[in-house]
């Protein structure tokens, strides 16, 4: 094998040689451009022999391309200063008529929130259903419950035939309660049934949060479950198997005339509770007594339908609100009304 070290031995130097030449290139450029911008404030005799050097060498041709780089730099910055002086000016102008936007609403009576569809409500608001075969005792347990809000609510009547809506608020949150006819018991047909458990489901859209099943002590510990077993069996017929978890069985009595104990009572209830998954709450029905200290009747009682709402928002934080199929039915026929109403409206239109 030829060895090649001579060969390499002179092609070294032309490499260095090269890489020489392009630092004495780069420091001929920068020479030129000081020379061309130093001969613009000589006299003229002596400013032509400089640039004609500059124009032989190429040095001005790279240099007006670096300038014209250079301009196009100063004119975005330019150009991002003026976008920023506007933009400041349309801040400052707009906060200087936010007093107009109150005034504008007031006369086109918009709101913040924008359009709101009918039967909407606030998260903190609570929707009660109360169901049970015993009319009078829901009534007593509905409108002591209303009464401990601060709006004036109309006695429920013993005579219902259809649901009946009635809110008030008590501590900044809206309670409504829904008191229905007897639809768990046999005093109303089938059809009549249906129809008046759909509606109280209408009247609490987009969801109850709870249903109060009221159920009468009475007779045996024993017996009152049973009562209890088949309201929630009836419940679930009307309402779907989904309802279970937000039924709150309501055991009403009347202290001092059971003729059980509390604890024969709650052993009845057991069996019928394991249903529904939520245990009983005990209320006494019994008259008020007008308040005659601290520790009055009418504070216990207070404080026990205070613990029915705080049972609800248990339900409610658990489980939120209950869903039923007529709900997603009713959104599937607004929305079927709307097309054929914008439809007919789009061709009354047309024929103008």
């Amino acid at each position: 094998m030829e060895c090649q070290c001579e060969n390499n031995a002179k092609a070294a130097p032309a490499g260095w040689f090269m890489g020489g030449s392009n630092v004495q290139m780069g420091g001929f450029a920068v020479v030129g451009y000081l020379l061309y911008r130093f001969s613009q404030t000589l006299p003229v005799l002596i400013r032509w022999p400089i640039r004609f050097f500059c124009y032989i060498t190429g040095l001005s041709a790279l240099w007006g391309w670096v300038s014209r780089l250079v301009g196009t730099f100063r004119g975005i910055k330019n150009l991002l200063k003026w976008v920023s002086r506007v933009w400041r000016f349309l801040v400052a102008f707009s906060s200087k008529l936010k007093w107009m936007v109150p005034i504008i609403r007031a006369i086109t009576g918009s709101s913040d929130d924008g359009p709101q569809i009918s039967g909407t409500s606030r998260e903190s608001d609570l929707r009660l259903i109360f169901l049970g075969p015993n009319v009078a005792d829901r009534n007593i347990i509905a409108d002591n419950l209303l009464a401990l809000g601060s709006n004036k609510t109309k006695p429920f009547s013993n005579v219902v035939k259809k649901g009946i809506k009635q809110s008030t608020v008590l501590d900044g949150r809206e309670i409504t309660v829904i008191n229905t006819p007897d639809v768990l018991g046999s005093s109303m047909g089938n059809a009549s049934r249906a129809r008046e458990a759909l509606r109280s489901l209408q009247l609490t859209s987009p969801g109850p949060h709870a249903f109060l099943l009221v159920i009468k002590a009475q007779g045996s510990g024993e017996s009152v479950g049973q009562d209890l077993t088949r309201a929630i069996q009836g419940a679930l017929e009307l309402f779907g198997e989904g309802v279970t978890g937000y039924i709150i069985p309501v055991i009403s009595y009347v202290d001092g005339r059971q003729s059980f104990t509390m604890d024969e009572l709650l052993e009845g209830l057991e069996k019928a509770c394991s249903i529904c998954g939520q245990s009983p709450e005990l209320v006494d029905i019994s008259g008020y007594v007008p308040p005659t200290g601290k520790y009055s009747s009418r504070r216990s009682k207070d404080c026990a339908y205070r613990d029915l709402v705080e049972r609800v928002l248990d339900v409610k934080e658990n489980r939120g609100h209950f869903v039923h199929e007529v709900y997603k039915r009713e959104v599937e026929l607004r929305e079927t009304l709307l097309d054929d109403m914008s439809s007919a409206l789009a061709q009354q239109l047309g024929h103008r």
